[in-house]
């Protein structure tokens, strides 16, 4: 299963909601699940700060779902 939606589905959100929140289409989130398209960096950074999570853990870089404190960014 895609991590996009896995991670969307813990939050129990439909496509269309975070669509939304995302100020995107449904249909272009939809394309990022399915990973049709790449995901710019800016959409990337609002799902990880959404889910409270890391972008590595979204691009299957680690499966640590925790986000990294501001000490280690700031290194």
């Amino acid at each position: 299963m895609n991590r996009l939606k896995e991670i969307r589905e813990d939050h129990d959100l439909l496509q269309k909601d975070l669509a939304k929140i995302l100020n995107i289409s449904q249909r272009g989130y939809s394309h990022y699940e399915t990973e049709d398209t790449n995901i710019p960096i800016e959409i990337l950074k609002k799902l990880a700060n959404y889910y409270n999570t890391s972008i590595d853990y979204l691009l299957y870089q680690t499966d640590e779902r925790k986000s990294y404190s501001k000490s280690i960014i700031d290194k």
